[in-house]
């Protein structure tokens, strides 16, 4: 058996200000509601980049990992904004299961009846267990995460579903293929550099889909800017 080593980069950070949730992402989730948000803060007198934090554990995952994890040199590695791509890759590598460091579950958010729609970021290690892709999912959360097992009851009945500690892991897990995802939904886009670093801290060549290069310089935005990110 192989797996996938599905990792979400919001595994990371945490967020004071945890209404920021959205299951769509498009360039108004990923880009534009960032600098509507930082203005509608800087309006109030209030700093939004200190909403949010990245954790120091950022420099030494991978040294973690792979005391569990065993791959070769040729393990396939991709990056992408959406974490939906895991079902595409699970799908193309045959891999029996998945090992998710997420501060989201990404089961589906709503019972067994969010499976019905189409493959998206909120459900797609829902929809592997329901088309029958994996066997088991293995769920790291974040130490941020304000998501619990209990929220999952009807879909944790239906499938194999793990929920460990990272200290629960064992060691030689056999991996297919990684994906590192930078889900710019909810991570901050002053953190896309160290994000940058941390995917080339992997030591790995990877293979980037769909993960558009974001520009945060909110001191330098013209009026015109600033009136359209506050209409998004």
């Amino acid at each position: 058996m192989a797996s996938l080593l599905s990792i979400d980069w919001d595994y990371f950070i945490s967020a004071e200000n945890q209404e920021i949730t959205s299951s769509v992402e498009n360039k108004r989730t990923i880009n534009d509601l960032w600098y509507k948000r930082y203005f509608q803060y800087k309006s109030y007198g209030k700093d939004f980049e200190k909403s949010f934090a990245l954790s120091k554990d950022v420099d030494f995952f991978w040294n973690k990992i792979k005391q569990f994890f065993r791959w070769d040199q040729e393990v396939n590695v991709y990056v992408s904004d959406s974490h939906a791509l895991s079902y595409k890759i699970a799908e193309k590598f045959n891999v029996d299961e998945v090992y998710l460091f997420d501060a989201h579950s990404d089961l589906g958010y709503g019972g067994l009846a969010s499976l019905q729609f189409e493959v998206n970021c909120a459900n797609w290690l829902g929809k592997l267990l329901k088309n029958g892709i994996i066997s088991k999912a293995y769920i790291i959360y974040s130490p941020f995460t304000k998501e619990k097992p209990e929220f999952f009851k009807e879909i944790n009945k239906a499938f194999n579903i793990q929920y460990l500690k990272f200290d629960d892991l064992y060691e030689g897990i056999k991996t297919a293929a990684i994906h590192i995802c930078r889900s710019g939904a909810w991570s901050p886009p002053w953190f896309d550099g160290k994000f940058v670093e941390f995917v080339r801290t992997l030591g790995l060549p990877y293979k980037v889909y769909q993960c558009p290069i974001r520009k945060w310089n909110p001191n330098n935005v013209t009026f015109a800017q600033k009136l359209e990110y506050m209409m998004a």
